[in-house]
């Protein structure tokens, strides 16, 4: 039973929190670790957010940080995912890790780190650096399960959002702290000011409503990703998960499912 098998998520990000949700859906016990400064954008769907606010509620699950390894047995039979600090693998025995950080390179997860390793995105190759790779660039293959090869490789321009790429993206202008002025949920217009970095503005490239920002007071270098802006405006849901995050979290569910159906046809 899927239940009997525990998953650590390497990366708590909105892409991260689809994969928590679906698995949980399927009634597996999942815990998140992530950095003690996270930098997920898309905070309100992000389990990350669990470390700087102690515990978030998305969608039916809670997030919620664990500082006791001791007591985390606790939780896995419930709606709860756990949510730990720490950018290495933790000790107890897990049998699935998905590494969701997303960082579009080489990692330090390997392929024997677990009895199945899963990666998102580009910076993987299936049956040397994991077992199975899903990809994560939106179109006809979004979420689709790749037992052999990579993802497709990172353009660098952001998935079509009401007809825009670039523009609904957020980029620090210089290095330093994120100041805020505005906050997620807010409707902006394009060339707003909705923060600043030292005395540089970080200004809004169209007008919609703010999906994400990076924490305040985060320490930045200059064109990291800060924040996102969805032209489609007051329509938007910055609470809700999005049919990316879902559609990953099923390509995830569906490697998780053939694995089990494997591993217990073998038994």
């Amino acid at each position: 039973m899927i239940s009997d098998y525990l998953c650590l998520i390497r990366g708590g990000g909105d892409l991260g929190t689809g994969v928590a949700l679906q698995l949980k859906r399927r009634g597996m016990p999942v815990v998140v670790c992530d950095l003690k400064n996270p930098l997920s954008v898309r905070r309100k769907v992000s389990l990350s957010s669990a470390i700087v606010d102690k515990k978030i509620e998305i969608e039916e699950i809670t997030g919620e940080r664990v500082d006791d390894l001791s007591n985390i047995n606790d939780f896995l039979s419930t709606d709860v995912v756990p949510v730990l600090v720490s950018d290495s693998l933790p000790t107890f025995p897990l049998s699935v890790i998905v590494d969701a950080r997303m960082k579009k390179r080489p990692m330090d997860t390997k392929i024997d780190d677990a009895d199945l390793v899963v990666a998102l995105g580009p910076g993987f190759f299936a049956g040397r650096d994991c077992h199975a790779v899903v990809e994560t660039i939106r179109g006809p293959n979004l979420g689709k399960v790749i037992w052999d090869g990579c993802a497709q490789t990172d353009t660098g321009i952001p998935g079509e959002v009401g007809g825009l790429t670039s523009e609904r993206l957020l980029r620090s202008p210089s290095n330093g702290k994120i100041h805020w002025i505005k906050k997620i949920g807010d409707l902006v217009e394009k060339h707003e000011v909705i923060g600043s970095v030292g005395d540089d503005d970080v200004v809004a490239g169209t007008s919609g409503l703010i999906r994400g920002m990076i924490n305040e007071g985060s320490l930045l270098e200059s064109d990291m990703k800060i924040g996102d802006i969805d032209p489609r405006g007051a329509d938007v849901d910055a609470s809700r998960v999005s049919d990316k995050a879902l559609a990953v979290g099923n390509g995830v569910t569906e490697a998780v499912t053939t694995w089990l159906e494997k591993n217990e046809s073998n038994l």
